[in-house]
């Protein structure tokens, strides 16, 4: 059941649901991401392909059925991009809310008092969920606005950390041609997120 499926049709509200049950709805949707991302890399081979049989085709015929085929390939990749977005926004959210539902029930343990996300805040969101315009990177940014996700709850989760930031550097590197081979990039990266998370450890 998606997100606004809970929105909508539920018998308990998404705010409500514990820590086990937001997991469990997390794991789901991280599922689902999952098959569409293989989905679109499969589209994104099987489009290489046409295009390099319809490149070296001589027959005009053969090469419009590419050429359509080619087209039907890629609206079925926007097609599922479109559903990647919605998941990916979907995945955000439950993932803050269950970390925002483990701050709570930490700070119920000791006394404290720490909101969870309101009826109004769950609609929202749903809305903005609902818009394709809206990327998942843009909507991060405004579910962390709504649900008031500060430093003092989750401090750095509103964005990529220093770890994230440097994985990303080397794609860019990549990208640039500065490093060709990927396994070499890959060793880098990993080598990188362990020193920042080992770093993090031991202050």
């Amino acid at each position: 059941m998606s997100l606004l499926d809970w929105l909508t049709n539920r018998k308990k509200g998404l705010a409500d649901l514990s820590r086990t049950e937001l997991r469990r709805q997390e794991l789901l949707i991280e599922k689902d991401r999952s098959r569409m991302m293989s989905r679109i890399r499969k589209l994104a081979d099987e489009k290489r392909k046409v295009f390099e049989t319809g490149a070296t085709e001589r027959t005009p015929e053969v090469r419009r059925a590419l050429a359509q085929e080619f087209e039907m390939k890629t609206t079925e990749q926007l097609m599922v991009a479109r559903q990647l977005n919605l998941r990916s926004k979907e995945l955000l959210t439950v993932s803050r809310l269950r970390m925002l539902r483990e701050s709570h029930d930490r700070s119920a343990k000791i006394g404290g008092k720490l909101g969870l996300v309101s009826e109004r805040d769950m609609l929202k969101l749903g809305k903005l969920i609902e818009k394709d315009s809206i990327r998942a990177e843009v909507y991060q940014e405004r579910l962390d606005e709504v649900l008031r996700l500060g430093a003092e709850v989750d401090e750095g989760s509103s964005g990529l950390s220093e770890s994230g930031s440097e994985v990303m550097g080397i794609w860019e590197r990549m990208d640039n041609g500065a490093i060709a081979d990927t396994s070499e990039a890959f060793d880098e990266a990993d080598r990188r997120v362990r020193d920042q998370q080992q770093a993090a450890t031991d202050e």
